[in-house]
């Protein structure tokens, strides 16, 4: 908590108790269903897809007869896709788009969507990943990538601390903190084509830790205009405050249920160690939730209810779930190096965070279902504070 207090300070860096169910510090090894890819005549398009079925986390691409078998055959002015489960027809669609990557990342959420339709699960290869990086001291800027680690854009340009992004629901535009001479302030900026900013918040104080409703109407943020640090909601276009919080303690990070309902965020509020805590959206029925190790910190979560975090075990940071549905705690990552700052992907399985190993710092991305680390992007500058954006809108796809 000492971390998160400091950082609110303005350091670069940073309840109605219930019972606790049992713990599980443990993680589920299942393994993927492997694919077999088949395209004539197009080695970029090969390698691109390849590429993302293998960032997705949901295929092992074989170059043998696999579970599943995708056919990619040149068609017009796009490519007529033929995916077979155990030999069997499962689907066929035509996929056109104005690049290779483009293509590439519809044709792996299409996959993804139809092998996978039981579980309901989203084809995210179209979303995109913002980060802090420190380019000079007392700089950090904020920028985006694919969830393969390249197409790399700066989206933000200041020489100051611009910290924390969050995307809002349609994925058009983040929020951050942007420190300056007389404050912190909430700034969103648009994502895509010409820019455009425009201050959310700047009351006198710190105003951090933005989360944007899923209804795209209200803002929850940590304020400080009163001297006291503390949790509020304010409507984007109303401009109306509601408190949630009034305690001696110190509230960050918040983030919002998939159904905007509830509220989760970061106290040291009930004694001991830092907890996350859940409220509804008004603040009343406040729960504070266990979890594995201590200091359990920046929250985010699933659109299927689970909530990731990160929790000090041994010195270091690790990854954890908990899940509200059956009460589950678990801790996924067991590989050396501290993780940090969780962000689910639309798939509710992959998650991108920070991780420190020595002097070096890397997004990676976790599968929280083996407790896989995959490299996401590694550069000359300490980078922090991903944010997975919600999947880009899609066409229907074509059928042949």
């Amino acid at each position: 908590m000492k971390k998160i207090i400091v950082f609110l300070l303005g350091v670069c860096y940073a309840a109605t108790l219930v019972a606790a169910p049992p713990i599980v510090v443990s993680k589920t090894v299942r393994d993927n269903p492997t694919i077999e890819l088949k395209i004539s005549g197009n080695a970029a398009l090969d390698n691109a897809v390849r590429n993302f079925l293998a960032a997705s986390g949901w295929f092992d691409v074989t170059n043998n007869v696999g579970d599943y078998r995708l056919q990619l055959t040149p068609s017009g002015n796009g490519v007529r896709c033929d995916l077979d489960l155990a030999g069997a027809p499962l689907d066929t669609w035509n996929a056109s788009a104005p690049d290779v990557r483009t293509m590439a990342k519809l044709i792996v959420d299409h996959a993804i969507e139809r092998s996978f339709s039981d579980l309901k699960i989203k084809g995210f290869c179209t979303s995109r990943i913002a980060f802090c990086a420190k380019t000079a001291s007392g700089v950090r800027n904020i920028y985006a990538c694919d969830i393969d680690g390249n197409d790399i854009v700066q989206l933000t340009n200041f020489n100051s601390l611009c910290v924390e992004p969050c995307w809002t629901p349609g994925g058009r535009s983040i929020c951050y903190s942007k420190y300056g001479r007389t404050g912190i302030d909430i700034i969103e900026t648009t994502v895509g084509g010409v820019k455009k900013s425009r201050i959310l918040t700047a009351f006198k104080g710190i105003n951090t830790g933005a989360a944007v409703s899923p209804n795209g109407q209200e803002i929850a943020a940590i304020l400080s205009f009163d001297h006291q640090v503390d949790l509020y909601v304010m409507g984007i276009y109303s401009r109306k405050l509601r408190r949630l919080t009034k305690n001696i303690e110190v509230e960050a990070s918040p983030c919002w249920s998939p159904d905007g309902s509830r509220i989760a965020y970061v106290s040291e509020q009930g004694g001991g160690s830092t907890r996350i805590i859940i409220c509804n959206r008004d603040g009343s029925g406040k729960k504070r939730l266990p979890a594995v190790g201590s200091d359990a910190v920046t929250p985010d979560w699933s659109g299927d209810d689970k909530i990731v975090y990160a929790s000090r075990v041994g010195g270091s940071y690790t990854i954890c779930v908990f899940d509200l549905k059956n009460n589950e705690n678990r801790r996924v990552t067991e590989e050396p190096g501290s993780f940090e700052s969780p962000a689910w992907a639309a798939d509710n399985r992959q998650v991108v965070c920070k991780r420190v190993s020595g002097r070096q710092s890397d997004l990676v991305v976790v599968d929280t279902r083996t407790g896989k680390v995959r490299k996401l992007l590694s550069m000359q500058y300490e980078l922090s504070m991903p944010a997975w954006s919600p999947c880009a809108p899609k066409a229907s796809a074509a059928r042949p």
